[in-house]
């Protein structure tokens, strides 16, 4: 074995998979991969079954140091290379570019490039662009190193093992150690990963933002989207709640219209019905559902909230070893979705590196709170519309795109809400009653009873005709 590849990882789960993806699509394959977790909580172990991975070893108490000897413990490679599981390789040639290094029996260990990802915080892109720069380095005096993306050769580590008493710069320390023995260390920048939250993750935001606009100018390359967060690697599940059975409207059932919805998506790996009576569920399977999961009528009850369905929901997939990525939560009631809506979200979710994306439609009229006292106006009174600041309306069940770890806790979505604006008025129209389902056979009669007349439509002037 040429290389053991070991990752550390806690609650990675929106990480992991496209690591790990990135990983095992490296065109030199003599590597073995070992995960060291500590005491992750939420699916990223689950999600490490899912890759050929040589082992799991645990560490309850995280130190750097301690817990990449854990790994190292377990490692038969040539040569030792330490990941963050967090940190996403760009491309196929990463492990190939840390490899050639090595050649050079003097060369202790090799460092790579950290990229920010398009939304990285712009404090921590800054860090990322200034510290990682384009030009390859041989360092004999120089100790910076960096255990979130580096290869180190392990019969030095044999000799000079990382440290694994300090709380943080293992590497640094480690790499100050070899160089006083005559040893040397590279910096390569073709060796690169994606790394989300930068090294320092601090600084004045605006300083910041000022600084970064200066570093791209300088640079000719682009940080945008194309990493290996790509949606074609995610495992994204729509999510559709019912009670009872579904209303019909135009001759099909309201449940027909949103997993149509969902079917008719670039990016959703599987549609998921929760229903809480067998014909239900059965009859979503006829409908094109991928899953029906029968819940007890328990979660029915008016007093209980979607949060509690979905989270129950989430669980019954995973016992069925399906751990989504991302979820897109869809409610019967809207059945007028323009099908761009669904992916639009998805894209801006994975593009904005968001918690959750809600829909919204922009509304200008007057808008009053009822509070104790009475009612308060919110909006900026009667002003011209162009000068006021937009107030958004949600529409949480027409979509609602968002992280299993917030369906877990039962949050639903995160603090870092992305909003997509409604273009469709119609998209908006809610089916829940027999009331409802009056309005767009109102609106289909007019459509036609219009095609039939044909309004005189030339300009008349006063007292002369």
């Amino acid at each position: 074995m040429k290389a053991s590849i070991i990752i550390r990882t806690k609650n990675e789960e929106r990480w992991i998979t496209s690591c790990l993806n990135a990983v095992f699509a490296q065109n030199y394959q003599d590597f073995e991969v070992i995960i060291v977790d500590n005491q992750s909580t939420d699916s990223t172990l689950a999600k490490v079954d899912q890759f050929p991975v040589k082992k799991v070893v645990h560490c309850t108490e995280y130190l750097p140091g301690k817990s990449l000897n854990i790994g190292i413990a377990e490692a038969s490679g040539e040569f030792v290379v330490c990941l963050s599981g967090h940190c996403i390789p760009t491309n196929d040639q990463w492990l190939s570019n840390l490899l050639r290094n090595m050649a050079d029996p003097n060369i202790a260990g090799v460092y790579g490039r950290q990229e920010p990802l398009s939304f990285t915080p712009p404090g921590d892109k800054r860090d990322l662009m200034i510290v990682f720069g384009p030009e390859r380095k041989v360092q004999r005096k120089d100790s910076f190193f960096h255990n979130a993306n580096s290869m180190v050769r392990k019969s030095v580590l044999d000799q000079i093992p990382f440290d694994d008493k300090i709380t943080n710069i293992e590497d640094r320390v480690w790499a100050q150690q070899v160089l006083q023995q005559g040893h040397a260390i590279i910096y390569e920048p073709e060796a690169s990963v994606y790394h989300w939250h930068g090294i320092h993750q601090d600084g004045n935001i605006e300083r910041c933002q000022n600084v970064v606009r200066i570093l791209e100018s300088l640079d000719s390359r682009v940080f945008d989207a194309s990493h290996r967060l790509s949606l074609e690697h995610l495992n994204i599940v729509a999510m559709i709640p019912i009670k009872g059975s579904s209303k019909r409207l135009g001759g099909a059932p309201l449940l027909e219209y949103t997993i149509n919805s969902a079917l008719q998506s670039r990016y959703i790996s599987s549609v998921v019905v929760s229903a809480d009576n067998k014909e239900t569920a059965k009859s979503a399977l006829s409908m094109g559902a991928h899953h029906a999961i029968l819940r007890d009528t328990s979660l029915s009850q008016d007093y209980v909230g979607l949060e509690k369905v979905y989270r129950y929901t989430l669980e019954q997939l995973a016992a069925k070893d399906n751990h989504p990525d991302v979820l897109v939560l869809l409610e019967i009631t809207y059945p007028f979705r323009e099908k761009p809506l669904i992916d639009d979200m998805i894209d801006k979710l994975v593009a904005e590196g968001l918690d959750s994306v809600l829909p919204a439609k922009i509304e200008n009229n007057p808008i009053w709170i009822e509070e104790e006292k009475g009612i308060r106006r919110i909006d900026e009174g009667f002003i011209p519309r162009q000068y006021k600041k937009a107030i958004y309306l949600g529409y949480k069940g027409l979509c609602c795109v968002t992280r299993p770890e917030f369906i877990r806790t039962e949050e639903v979505v995160g603090a870092n809400i992305g909003v997509y604006t409604i273009g469709n008025p119609y998209s908006c129209l809610e089916i829940r009653n027999d009331r409802d389902l009056e309005l767009p056979g109102a609106m289909l009669r007019n459509l036609r009873l219009s095609k039939t007349i044909k309004p005189d439509l030339r300009l008349k002037r006063c007292g002369n005709e």
